[in-house]
């Protein structure tokens, strides 16, 4: 029974049902793509296409899927209680709603005319009926193929988009998303075109006619197509005008029930009824909230921390329970699109609203927003404050200049990428466009080089400074989220969460420990590094609920530059606890 399990099992269903129809629409298309060649082809396609499918077993599953599909999508839009949602989402939904007006005639016109009148749907008949006795009908079933098609290319692109593999893949992706309905359709109208020439003869047309074996049926079957599609499209319009009535009544009777009230860190407050999701509420209220995967519980830009009412919250299920786990988050922390409270709740989002997707699809995921295991390096320069003070404006900057170009050089030949520049600090990523491993052996190259390149700075500027330039590096790994973040030129890539602040606090430890580099055990292991000469320390991090170990680094020099690859090894995860 759908209500009994849960939104989950309900979002589950629509996806398993939706990539079973995506299969089949796209093994039809193939098809369809034959004509390219020829009508012979595309019927010699048709025959192992009718072999796959049209079968009763694959026909229970086939229109088992389309119903159930139907469903749980409107069962979606009524566990909704609001109906605001992304271009892309908004998009899909019209898509799906348009279907039922532009595909039943085609469906009622092959497979339903062949079991009730046993008519020979072959392309043959199909093409003719389109092209020639109905070219009106031409621009309707474009214009379905192409909903259909969008419609699951979406769903498609929101289930994958948060993948690391999609963002190598999905250029080819969009490419076949573009070709292969593209030769579907010249397909069919190039074999239309040729059918609507061989229709002029008459002992041709004669014969065609004769192997569709519709007989003295076309009256019945014509009135068969539209009378069911007249019943297809008010029972449509009846079943969305229900669902908006009842979500409206629904929302009048909610008014007038119990209220609980949300409390957001900058004093907003919201009330809602009892059951509705902290990000729902948020939407409903207008609180800018993040969630890059749309509120679907597949990633964790959207979890809160629960300042107040913990108490009587729901447990978490077992997907939020995954997701939490993956990011390490503490038992205060909830994913807001999954946390249902039923009391006063005071919530605190942990993760900046600009964390979203920009539904562009020719970028890369990461710049979207995904989350993706990283290794990220902060550096800073000791003892600046003291040099900038006894020189010139100009010297300063030429100074920093000098040292940002060869600590930048140093990342972007490990295979990094600069964040960015705080002071003279310097933040980089590593592994964003590749894996965990080879970012940690990036960064521990990055490190090795930034030495190098300020041995040179120093020696550049020996008659200008008192002792040397001296700088300390944190370097930690995990999970992290990543993407193209900011407010107009000021927009970067760049990361935030746990990951990030670790490796802050490891920089800051450099001064405790009068070393030039703490770099995380998982660095180490990562990378497969022999970190065996520098000492080994247990430190506690703020933020982090245990302990954690180190490798204390007293010249960087002795990293030896970059790390060899090595073979790959299951990996093991480092939770980092959100603050």
């Amino acid at each position: 029974m759908v209500l009994g399990m849960g939104k989950g099992w309900a979002r589950k269903i629509r996806l398993a049902s939706g990539l079973f129809l995506f299969v089949f629409v796209t093994t039809h298309f193939l098809n369809h793509s034959l004509g390219n060649i020829s009508l012979d082809a595309m019927e010699a396609g048709r025959e192992v296409f009718i072999a796959v499918w049209r079968n009763w077993p694959m026909t229970i599953l086939l229109y088992g899927a389309m119903l159930l599909h139907v469903l749980m999508a409107l069962w979606a839009i009524w566990q909704r209680r609001t109906l605001r949602m992304s271009a892309p989402e908004a998009f899909q939904v019209l898509l799906a709603a348009a279907i039922p007006f532009l595909l039943p005639a085609h469906i009622l016109a092959t497979r339903g005319a062949h079991e009730i009148f046993g008519v020979n749907d072959s392309y043959l008949y199909e093409i003719t009926a389109i092209w020639v006795w109905l070219p009106q009908n031409t621009w309707i079933l474009t214009a379905a193929l192409l909903a259909v098609w969008s419609h699951g290319c979406i769903g498609l692109h929101q289930w994958l988009r948060l993948r690391q593999w999609y963002a190598r893949a999905r250029i080819w992706l969009f490419f076949a998303a573009i070709l292969l309905p593209g030769l579907a359709l010249s397909g069919f109208a190039g074999v239309g075109k040729q059918i609507a020439l061989w229709f002029r003869d008459e002992a041709w047309r004669e014969d065609a006619f004769a192997s569709f074996r519709i007989g003295d049926n076309q009256k019945a079957l014509v009135d068969f197509v539209y009378g069911t599609m007249d019943y297809v499209i008010a029972g449509t319009i009846v079943v969305v005008v229900l669902l908006l009535i009842g979500r409206w009544l629904r929302g009048l009777w909610a008014r007038r029930g119990a209220r609980i009230t949300i409390s957001y860190p900058d004093g907003m407050q919201t009330a809602v009824e009892p059951g509705l999701s902290i990000l729902e509420a948020s939407r409903m209220a207008g609180v800018a909230h993040a969630s890059v995967c749309g509120g679907r519980g597949r990633c964790s830009t959207c979890r809160v921390r629960v300042a107040e009412g913990a108490s009587a919250l729901p447990p978490a299920g077992e997907d939020e329970l995954k997701v939490l786990a993956r990011v390490g988050a503490p038992d205060s922390v909830r994913l807001a699109c999954q946390l249902r409270p039923i009391a006063d709740i005071s919530v605190v989002p942990l993760l900046p609203s600009t964390v979203v997707a920009d539904g562009s699809h020719l970028r890369t995921s990461y710049l979207q927003g995904s989350e993706r295991e990283i290794a990220v390096l902060f550096a800073d320069l000791r003892s600046f404050t003291e040099f900038s003070e006894s020189k010139l404006p100009y010297d300063v900057v030429f100074a920093l200049n000098q040292y940002f170009r060869g600590m930048g050089q140093a990342v972007e030949q490990a295979g990094g990428h600069l964040d960015k520049f705080i002071g003279d600090g310097v933040m980089a990523l590593f592994g964003v466009e590749s894996d965990l491993e080879q970012g940690c052996r990036q960064a521990l190259a990055a490190a090795a080089g930034m030495a190098q390149a300020l041995d040179h700075l120093n020696h550049q500027l020996r008659h200008d400074l008192e002792e040397p330039l001296r700088m300390g590096i944190g370097i930690h790994a995990g999970p992290a989220i990543v993407g193209e973040m900011g407010y107009g030129a000021a927009t970067t890539i760049t990361a935030i969460g746990d990951t990030v602040n670790t490796a802050s606090r490891l920089e800051n430890m450099t001064k405790e420990f009068s070393v030039e580099a703490v770099i995380s055990a998982e660095v180490a292991q990562q990378a497969g590094a022999d970190l065996g000469n520098f000492e080994v320390r247990q430190v506690t991090v703020r933020g982090r609920a245990e302990v954690m170990d180190v490798h204390l680094v007293s010249d960087l020099r002795g990293l030896g530059g970059p790390v060899p690859a090595q073979p790959r090894r299951k990996r093991v995860r480092v939770k980092a606890p959100t603050p």
